[in-house]
């Protein structure tokens, strides 16, 4: 019986998904990113689920794409390359916007590197935790390609423009302790609590209203694209269900009682 690509598991309301083909690194391939894409389907839907954590088997937590996927891709019949690469790319961003859209905070738990579409997806997450071993880089550049997992959209926005193009334009290694300066990652730790330390931050940060985070989250990945006036506007509308949920009657209720909300 075959290992499976992808390994969920769900404990007192965290999922931790492992991307699970050490001995590539974890390099994603065809097979894995359609496995990944039901493991975060599931994720989204199971309302019993909180969080998520995301990391890596081994030594890497991701490698990037699968490199005889690329081979494969350049030795079809001329007129189909195109074709096929645009058919790959609407995979590879499903993925990602399941990632940056899932309804619920996402941490990626970073064991070792994370190197093109690997970074990618780790800032696809909402939070990115270290160990000593974790490193990034966009190394697209290496195999004449630019960054399509996310990286053009996220990177900018958590180092700034002119940095951004800087590692995308070089591809070059950022170590752990220079990524949490330039604040791709959010929190360093060490490698044998890494995993155990990420599920705690996710069971801190998914404490509060179901209703409120995923309405939040939504609004929030949206700010940097909207005016203030549609901010509000969606701020408004996301309030109007807040008020109905069970989560902000319960709360306000218990307030009023001077009792704790029921977990």
């Amino acid at each position: 019986m075959s290992t499976p690509l992808i390994d969920l598991q769900v404990e007192a309301g965290i999922a931790t998904l492992t991307l699970n083909r050490p001995e590539k690194r974890n390099a994603m391939s065809d097979a894995m990113r359609t496995a990944f894409i039901h493991a975060l389907e599931q994720v989204a839907a199971d309302k019993a689920i909180r969080a998520l954590v995301l990391t890596g088997a081994g030594k890497g937590f991701c490698a990037g794409g699968d490199i005889s996927g690329m081979e494969k891709r350049m030795n079809a019949p001329t007129g189909e390359i195109a074709f096929n690469g645009w058919h790959r790319q609407q995979g590879v961003h499903h993925t990602q916007m399941l990632l940056h859209t899932m309804p619920k905070p996402v941490i990626a738990a970073v064991n070792g590197a994370a190197s093109g579409l690997g970074a990618d997806t780790a800032l696809a997450c909402d939070f990115v935790i270290a160990s000593e071993w974790g490193s990034f880089s966009w190394s697209y550049i290496h195999r004449g390609i630019i960054p399509d997992g996310g990286g053009l959209y996220f990177l900018p926005r958590r180092v700034g423009l002119s940095k951004a193009k800087e590692l995308v334009f070089t591809g070059r290694k950022v170590e752990v302790d220079e990524a949490l300066a330039l604040g791709i990652v959010d929190r360093k730790t060490s490698a044998d609590t890494l995993v155990a330390d990420a599920q705690a931050w996710a069971r801190e940060l998914s404490q509060g209203s179901a209703t409120a985070l995923a309405l939040g989250k939504t609004i929030l990945n949206q700010t940097f694209e909207l005016p203030a006036q549609q901010v509000f506007a969606q701020g408004s509308q996301a309030q109007g269900i807040c008020y109905t949920s069970t989560e902000h009657r319960d709360a306000v209720m218990a307030f009023l009682n001077k009792t704790a909300p029921q977990a």
